[in-house]
């Protein structure tokens, strides 16, 4: 007899000749006709032939873990969710809802948006979506799609599994921070729960499975073939050029010019690339002699917002999508017949001894080279220029994408692994292990915060940082507010710091729609968790000299971490943790100032982000008073600063402070026995 999921997957699904009265079993309804359409897409995607082969694995596997591996575009991504779906429903969904995560939000909410089309039902109810300053699911939702970051949160925070009957970690080759941890906190003994009742469905592709079979102990795998001989014909040029932007626009032009059919899919490394170029192919394109209507140029990156949703849309115009590693893998565009690469990407590098990121731009992996080639692949299969020689990738690319565990910042990580009681984060499985200074910096950044009690564990105040979603030092300083009576304020200068308040959109108009949308929203949410956890809340007071002192203090009992001084009084700052030296951004509004009307930078600064560049940038900065320094920083921080000027500075500060402090408690003694001898 045919277990219970495998007749489902042979009764779900009725064929566009069957009855249009068919019911759709997750919400009792009929089909519309639009299902049907859908579902012929479907049927013709490489993946579906290995449907029945997946809900077998699904359902006999006895240790709950099943691998899907396949390229990009092969459906993986759009179908898995809904067949696990089909599982739970056949289940009753008595072990809890399917939750599909995946490495950028962006992609959590388009794929929220395909998918509940293409099972006929309404997004928000059935099928929805998690990300960031946006809950788009209900107390009806059985299929929800999730960002990572915000599922390791959930897992940090909950005892157990949760309410997940399948857990799907979609696009694992991307190696986020959240997803290899994931895959740990579920390969760890820890969560007893999992054999027999949690489902976990890993997705990946080829590239990276045999590193997926040995940490998961040799799984059953699902592999997802595709038709031999449809490969995109790949060009390489014999250089690199000298402008990649100019290079790639003119490799555009050059296709609109031929009218070859299809969109086209530009690959630059940075959102500032993607920019310019999308600016200057607007403005030639308007002016090329075409039949038809001139291209449609879309950015695709993070900043983008529900903007994405353009380059998903039906039109009659071509479409030049520009994008860069955001859409390696997360983003299935069937339309694209014409690939441009770079094969280079900008990412930020974090030095855990230095506490600084750096921009590297660097080789995309030769399986970011082969996923972006793919993307041309189609019927009749396309193109692919690839903007450097063949040589290029041979010698200089690694094999797979850096994981980014090796990559970032822990301190926020740790803290969550604390949450889970694990003493020592260095013995969570990760797929690749990180740098044991890395999780030592963390260990020391949180101790500093006061996160971490005598024995190494999450402190009463560690527990309560944990909550925010907000890096450890800002969801301090937040917290240091209740102290100094300004939560308001700072409230709205954590959502803003969090919620895309750069440099560049400020230089270009001095505000965006979207960003500061992103951000009213997170106000809301910390506003609402605080009350959540009974913290005191202040009514507003800005503009006071008192208010500012006071947000000042906040700040640096979070930031104390990341204060600099300025050594010469020319803007050369020297980072108080370590020697380096670093400048004001050029966007800074000192620099501003100062070019205005010549003054003398701010002597000492506190700063959001310090980044390794051409110039050391220090970026989103506020001048502070040291004695704010001595006053609130843990005295145990400053007496472990390397020697310098600045620290000496600072000793004779405290100095100062503990002789007036000293000085103030006699007299104040003085004071009160006086009176009682008179009396």
């Amino acid at each position: 007899m045919a277990s219970q999921p495998l007749r489902l997957a042979e009764e779900y699904g009725p064929s566009p000749r069957e009855s249009e009265l068919a019911v759709n079993p997750f919400d009792g309804l009929p089909f519309s006709s639009r299902y049907y359409e859908l579902l012929e897409q479907r049927q013709a995607l490489p993946i579906w032939a290995a449907r029945f082969t997946f809900l077998e694995q699904l359902e006999s596997n006895p240790t709950g873990v099943v691998l899907v591996s396949g390229e990009p575009g092969s459906g993986k991504s759009t179908q898995i969710p809904q067949w696990c779906a089909e599982f739970a429903l056949a289940r009753g969904f008595q072990k809890g809802q399917v939750t599909v995560t995946q490495p950028y939000p962006l992609a959590a909410r388009s794929l929220a948006l395909r998918v509940a089309d293409e099972m006929d039902l309404t997004l928000g109810h059935e099928v929805g979506y998690s990300i960031p300053q946006e809950d788009c699911t209900g107390p009806n939702t059985l299929l929800r799609f999730c960002w990572d970051r915000l599922l390791l949160q959930e897992v940090a925070s909950t005892r157990g599994t949760g309410a997940w009957g399948v857990l799907v970690l979609d696009e694992a080759q991307e190696r986020s921070v959240a997803s290899d941890s994931l895959q740990g906190l579920l390969q760890d003994a820890r969560l007893e729960s999992l054999p027999g009742d949690l489902r976990v469905v890993v997705v990946t592709d080829p590239g990276l499975e045999p590193k997926l079979r040995d940490f998961w102990g040799n799984p059953p795998v699902v592999h997802i073939r595709r038709e031999p001989g449809k490969r995109p014909s790949t060009i390489y040029q014999d250089t690199i050029p000298s402008d990649r932007v100019e290079a790639a626009c003119q490799a555009v032009l050059e296709l609109c010019q031929k009218e070859a059919p299809g969109d086209v899919l530009v690959y630059l490394p940075s959102e500032e690339e993607i920019s310019l170029c999308c600016e200057s192919l607007s403005r030639k394109v308007e002016s090329l002699p075409l039949q038809g209507l001139p291209p449609r140029v879309l950015p695709l990156h993070p900043d983008c917002g529900q903007a994405v949703q353009a380059v998903y849309e039906d039109t009659d115009a071509r479409k030049v999508v520009v994008t860069h590693w955001l859409a390696d893998f997360s983003f299935s565009l069937p339309s694209i017949r014409h690939v441009i690469d770079s094969g280079l990407e900008l990412r930020s590098v974090y030095n855990p001894r230095i506490r600084a990121e750096f921009q590297v731009l660097r080789p995309i992996s030769k399986c970011q080279a082969e996923a972006r080639q793919l993307r041309a692949r189609g019927f009749p299969p396309g193109s692919c220029l690839c903007l450097y020689p063949k040589s290029f990738l041979e010698l200089e690319a690694p094999p797979l994408p850096q994981p980014r565990v090796c990559e970032e910042n822990l301190s926020s990580l740790v803290l969550l692994l604390k949450r889970r009681q694990i003493a020592e984060p260095g013995e969570c499985h990760f797929l690749d292990q990180p740098a044991p200074e890395a999780l030592m910096q963390a260990l020391e950044d949180l101790d500093y915060l006061a996160a971490l009690d005598d024995d190494g564990d999450l402190s009463d105040l560690g527990v309560i940082l944990s909550e925010f979603p907000l890096a450890p030092e800002l969801a301090k300083a937040l917290l240091a507010s209740c102290e100094f009576d300004c939560v308001d304020e700072m409230l709205t200068l954590a959502a803003m710091l969090t919620g895309g308040a750069d440099e560049a959109w400020c230089q270009a108009r001095g505000l965006n729609w979207a960003s500061l949308c992103q951000a009213h929203k997170l106000r809301g949410e910390l506003l609402e968790l605080m009350q959540q956890i009974e913290l005191p809340l202040s009514q507003p007071a800005f503009g006071s000299e008192q208010n500012r002192r006071d947000l000042q203090k906040a700040l640096v009992s979070g930031y104390f971490l990341k204060v600099a001084r300025d050594t010469d009084g020319t803007g050369n700052y020297l980072l108080l943790t370590h020697k380096h030296v670093a400048q004001l951004s050029s966007y800074c509004c000192y620099r501003s100032r100062s070019r205005r009307a010549p003054a003398r930078p701010p002597p000492w600064v506190l700063y959001h982000n310090f980044t390794i560049s051409k110039d050391n940038c220090l970026s989103i900065v506020s001048e502070i008073q040291p004695q704010m320094l001595v006053e609130l920083a843990p005295p145990y921080f400053l007496s472990n600063l390397p020697p310098s000027e600045s620290k000496d500075l600072l000793n004779q500060l405290k100095e100062g402070m503990a002789d007036s402090s000293a000085g103030s408690k006699s007299s104040s003694a003085q004071e009160f026995r006086d009176p009682c001898v008179l009396q």
